[in-house]
């Protein structure tokens, strides 16, 4: 008897409910849906379809890697983030719903959407908040940088494959030591977990993203001391830096900030209620919600990373 839509969700929920895995029902009817290349809405409209005995192999093999814990966007090779889609690798981190807290920062206090302007994303990773802030700001441009070139050259790839391989640039560095210039925005997603901690991440997690991306030093804010010292630097008059932070850190972030220079101007929360974003500026005319004009782009700052010698890849092929 030939196996059906709704017969692969049962037996894929009953596996991953074995398994641990919490929502099973739901997790299952993502992972077959996925599998089967459908919406979810047909899948639920039209269960009683057969499926044909290879797409019931695919699933089953998705099945047993989801059921070990391996998140299905890791098993699909890719995320949506900020309504893109990026595509993932080893060396970069999954993007998570709480990081879109970002972008809603930066639209909120950023420069104006129709000016030009020039984004810094420090460990860029798949680029997807340097992506999705340029699919907002229509006329910016923006440099990313990761310390890992595979991260790079997969950022560049989703750049290209967007559509924003003219606006996108991709450079191997350590945090903002290969560039140099001034930005109206710089954005972060730094490592922040405390070492001790890594060895109670949840499977998901521990296994299946990089160690680097993760590992935030003794007591997780190693990363922000960094970048702290060179963010002032390169903020422009009116400038914002926008960076995400682990819970119970936000406090703690914003002090290292402004003991470098910076100006708070706000911390906001994700959909949990979690403070999850910190904001900073340069000057103290960046108040929460304020406006702030762009600044026009100056000369090709990726050919002049390159001089500075550091590795670049644009989006454009």
């Amino acid at each position: 008897m030939s196996e059906t839509r709704g017969s692969l969700v049962a037996e894929a929920a009953a596996v991953l409910s074995k398994s641990g895995i919490g929502e099973p029902r739901r997790q299952a009817r993502r992972l077959v849906a996925a599998a089967l290349d459908i919406s979810p809405a047909d899948l639920f409209g039209r269960p009683d379809l057969a499926v044909p005995r290879q797409q019931v192999d695919e699933t089953k093999a998705m099945l047993r890697r989801m059921a070990n814990r391996e998140p299905l966007s890791r098993i699909l090779g890719r995320r949506e983030f900020w309504g893109l889609e990026f595509k993932l690798a080893p060396e970069t981190l999954d993007p998570r719903p709480e990081t879109e807290t970002l972008i809603a920062a930066v639209l909120e206090r950023g420069p104006d959407r129709q000016q030009p302007c020039r984004f810094l994303d420090l460990g860029t990773g798949t680029g997807c908040i340097l992506l999705a802030l340029l699919h907002e700001f229509s006329r910016a441009q923006g440099i990313g940088i990761d310390i890992a070139e595979p991260a790079v050259k997969t950022a560049a790839q989703n750049a290209s494959r967007l559509g924003f391989g003219d606006r996108a640039h991709f450079l191997v560095g350590n945090w903002a030591a290969a560039v140099g210039g001034s930005f109206d925005v710089i954005v972060a997603n730094p490592p922040y977990i405390a070492t001790a901690e890594l060895k109670r991440l949840p499977r998901e997690v521990a296994f299946y993203d990089p160690p680097q991306a993760l590992d935030g030093g003794e007591d997780g804010l190693e990363a922000y001391r960094a970048i702290a010292k060179e963010v002032p630097k390169l903020l422009a008059p009116d400038g914002i830096f926008v960076t995400e932070v682990g819970v119970g850190q936000a406090d703690a972030v914003a002090g290292i900030l402004q003991r470098n220079g910076l100006i708070l101007c706000g911390i906001d929360r994700d959909l949990a209620g979690i403070p999850r974003c910190v904001i900073a500026s340069s000057t103290p005319n960046a108040e929460p919600g304020e406006k702030k004009v762009g600044i026009r782009s100056g000369p090709d700052y990726a050919a002049s990373a390159r001089g500075l010698g550091a590795r670049a890849e644009s989006g454009e092929t």
